[in-house]
């Protein structure tokens, strides 16, 4: 008996080591760029495993393969045809150089180059050579959005100078959303699930009040949910778009906070805010990378407020923005902007958050998005933990304002104004109701999440849009 107990073991054993194997051979076969190869091993995989979280890993890595496929689709080709808008002549030495740079950003697919959607627009974003080429072909015309600010941010200023409250400029908002499931995206018969960004009460938004919904039997997650969302549900119906549509109202406010000269920095227990001076793998890890640039950054006696600075000043001149990639294709987001040297607003936010605690400053996650005229779009953001003051917003994709003089350039580091919609205190958090599928963005939620029961709807399969109505404009 005990010989046979012992077989079963060892058999047992063997089957285990096999399957996590199997898993690591995926990796490999992934790394390499051998998706087809990868590909057919999953489901080779899939044929014999019984074990339910091997099983969502696998479908999930075969997931990932189609994403970062339809990140990287553009040819080589097509990337020198945009190119050439810029540049009379682009040689194949030019184009290695970059693609060695990581300036324009391509990936070894199956042993074909592939190139990132928006690389080609990336490399006059990130080059300065590249840049220079672009204005003298364009002109240099600042952005509308900074123009805008221009004028806004005074205001905001002198509002709350004369109230003596950070809190000022109190707006009516009206959004309204629509998420639609592509036709036969879904069976027909089939009950289509989706997760559409709502707006939280913070200390910026108030008095949030459902105008309508295009599901009677909507649920609205409870505000302890850090990504918060309204669900709704709707049988698919053959040859239709299934759609899904709210509209909401809400009061914003604007925060001045000077962090350069009007605040003291107050010591406070750090103790109390280990979660936000912690690592939060894979994305806040203080890697080899973030402890050297924190020691160039940082120097020996610096306040809180000036750490900050010192972060927000470099990423700011040394990070462009350039779109990314999708969050889920990823493995360390701040490890990559530091790395390729650019991201989006995101990318740049997490590298700043991971900077911040590791000097011991407590750091968490904000988004959703920013509704400015002209600019409307998804968006994220950071806050950090003042003493004396409290938790503060810090946008590092909004950066030194270029066109404003004196500190009110860092407006956007303690400050911010009523045009930033927060959806989410934080990322990577579950939903209310659960999802049974893994998700289309596994850190940030702005577009939405879509399911059904064969499957998770990935961003392909449906499509989102937002109205905005301002109320009573002053």
């Amino acid at each position: 008996m005990k010989i046979c107990l012992f077989i079963i073991l060892v058999i047992f054993g063997l089957v285990s080591a096999s399957a996590a194997n199997g898993i690591d051979s995926v990796d490999i076969l992934m790394n390499r760029g051998e998706f087809t190869k990868a590909g057919e091993l999953i489901d080779r995989l899939l044929k014999t495993e019984t074990d339910q979280t091997k099983i969502s890993e696998l479908t999930f890595k075969k997931d990932l393969m189609r994403r970062i496929r339809l990140d990287f689709r553009r040819t080589r080709e097509e990337v020198i045809t945009y190119i050439k808008k810029y540049y009379d002549t682009v040689t194949d030495v030019m184009v290695d150089e970059w693609e060695r740079s990581g300036d324009l950003e391509m990936k070894i697919l199956d042993g074909e180059k592939k190139y990132f959607a928006n690389a080609a627009p990336n490399l006059f974003r990130v080059n300065a050579e590249a840049k220079k080429k672009k204005i003298e072909k364009e002109g240099n015309k600042p952005d509308t959005l900074d123009l805008f600010l221009e004028k806004e941010i005074p205001l905001i200023i002198e509002a709350a100078r004369k109230s003596g409250s950070p809190f000022t400029a109190p707006k009516t908002i009206e959004l309204h959303y629509t998420l639609s499931v592509k036709a036969d995206a879904v069976p027909e018969g089939e009950l289509v699930k989706v997760w559409m960004p709502y707006p939280r009460a913070t200390v910026r938004q108030s008095d949030i009040q459902l105008l309508s919904a295009s599901q009677k039997d909507y649920v609205i997650a409870p505000e302890e949910q850090l990504q918060r969302s309204i669900y709704m549900e709707k049988k698919a119906e053959k040859g239709k778009k299934t759609e899904f549509t709210f509209s909401v109202r809400y009061k914003a406010k604007s925060e001045y906070h000077n962090l350069s000269s009007d605040v003291k920095n107050q010591s406070f227990n750090i103790n109390d805010f280990k979660e936000y001076i912690s690592e939060r793998p894979p994305h806040i890890v203080f890697t080899d990378k973030i402890k050297k640039l924190s020691a160039e950054l940082i120097k020996s006696g610096m306040s809180d407020i000036e750490k900050l600075r010192a972060i927000y000043t470099w990423i700011d001149s040394n990070i462009p923005w350039a779109s990314a990639l999708e969050y889920s294709t990823i493995p360390n987001i701040s490890d990559y902007c530091i790395t390729n040297g650019h991201g989006d607003c995101g990318i740049k936010t997490l590298l700043f958050m991971t900077l911040a605690r590791y000097n011991n400053i407590p750091a968490k996650w904000q988004s959703g998005w920013m509704l400015h005229p002209g600019s409307l779009n998804l968006h994220d953001w950071a806050e950090v933990y003042i003493g004396g003051l409290g938790w503060v917003p810090v946008d590092q994709s909004f950066g030194v304002q270029q066109l404003i003089k004196d500190d009110a350039r860092y407006f956007f580091l303690g400050s911010t104004d009523y045009y930033h919609l927060t959806v989410n205190d934080d990322y990577s958090r579950a939903f209310y109701p659960k999802k049974q599928h893994h998700r289309s963005e596994t850190v940030d939620f702005q577009r939405g999440e879509a399911e059904w029961n064969g499957g998770n709807l990935y961003f392909d399969s449906w499509n989102y849009s937002m109205k905005v109505n301002f109320i009573n404009e002053q």
